[in-house]
């Protein structure tokens, strides 16, 4: 199962007019920085491009009917859909775990969807929206492992490309791997990717080590977005068409990059999200002379109290 550019040009022509543009943000000092302000969108997060993405496509193929559609996440993906439900008049269930930040379940429930809570991770509400897909006739959206949903995450690279051309390299954070496997296949044969995880959430690692996605261990300051226990299989195909520049960064190393993006830029960024930015604050990865660089911020929605 894999995407392509093609794919990601679909979902822009589909998604046109639904979601923002966000701006590509030059940053101070030698001209080869920029970051892709993607906590701009909707939501506050990139995930809203690949809801309307997967909604739209379902009201295209009739799939979508009465019990609408339905999504577990650690937050992020159900914002999103539930957004996009309410923009486009479905119904939308939630499956979020217990431990899912309750600043993000009352934007979903203000969203108008039906917030339920289930286990103390990702995997529990994953198994239970697919239930409920099955009993109910839902529409299944998933948070990161579905070609409609990575494909919308991609057009932002392809935004990246044209306000900037002579970019090299797009840094993205990875969990599940929607946004990387979006990405890779926006840029690929056109720029490289360098995809960056938290040491306590190593699904894409783990995937390369071991020949194929595999379970492990989520813990740590970035698990409420990042915390997928399992690498998706479009990314890992995404990496196995062109490898990506895996990266590894330490909780402190995401704290510090997310209280930098505050200070230098007034970026309220989650965890999550600062979590690509970890890999050039800390030097986890260092630019080659002269490559032009872009860094996803990808989500917002975090406690500005917590920023300080």
């Amino acid at each position: 199962m894999t995407i392509s550019r093609d794919d990601v040009a679909a979902a822009r022509d589909r998604i046109a007019g639904r979601v923002r543009r966000t701006p590509l943000l030059a940053s101070a000092g030698d001209g080869r920085l920029w970051l892709k302000c993607e906590h701009l969108q909707h939501c506050g997060v990139f995930k809203t491009r690949g809801a309307f993405n997967r909604q739209l496509a379902g009201l295209e193929r009739d799939e979508i009917g009465a019990a609408g559609v339905v999504v577990a996440s650690g937050g992020n993906a159900g914002l999103a859909q539930a957004y996009a439900a309410r923009d486009l008049g479905i119904r939308a269930t939630v499956f979020v775990p217990e431990t899912a930040p309750e600043v993000k379940v009352q934007r979903i429930r203000r969203y108008g969807a039906e917030v339920r809570r289930v286990g103390t991770e990702f995997a529990a509400a994953q198994q239970a929206a697919v239930a409920f897909a099955d009993a109910e006739g839902a529409a299944f959206a998933h948070a990161y492992d579905q070609p409609e949903v990575a494909a919308g995450a991609g057009t932002l690279a392809e935004e990246v490309l044209e306000d900037e051309p002579g970019i090299d390299t797009i840094v993205v954070a990875v969990g599940g791997g929607g946004l990387y496997a979006g990405v890779a296949a926006a840029v690929r044969g056109r720029a490289r990717v360098v995809a960056v995880e938290p040491e306590r959430c190593p699904t894409l690692h783990r995937a390369l080590d071991a020949g194929g996605p595999v379970d492990v261990d989520v813990s740590g300051v970035a698990a409420d977005s990042l915390g997928a226990r399992r690498l998706g299989d479009l990314a890992y195909a995404a990496a196995q068409a062109e490898a990506p520049v895996p990266v590894l960064v330490d909780e402190d190393a995401v704290v510090a990059a997310r209280r930098a993006l505050w200070e230098d830029y007034r970026i309220a960024s989650e965890h999550g999200a600062a979590t690509a930015y970890a890999a050039l604050h800390s030097r986890a990865w260092t630019p080659e002379p002269g490559e032009r660089v872009a860094v996803v911020v990808c989500g917002a929605n975090t406690d500005p109290a917590t920023l300080g």
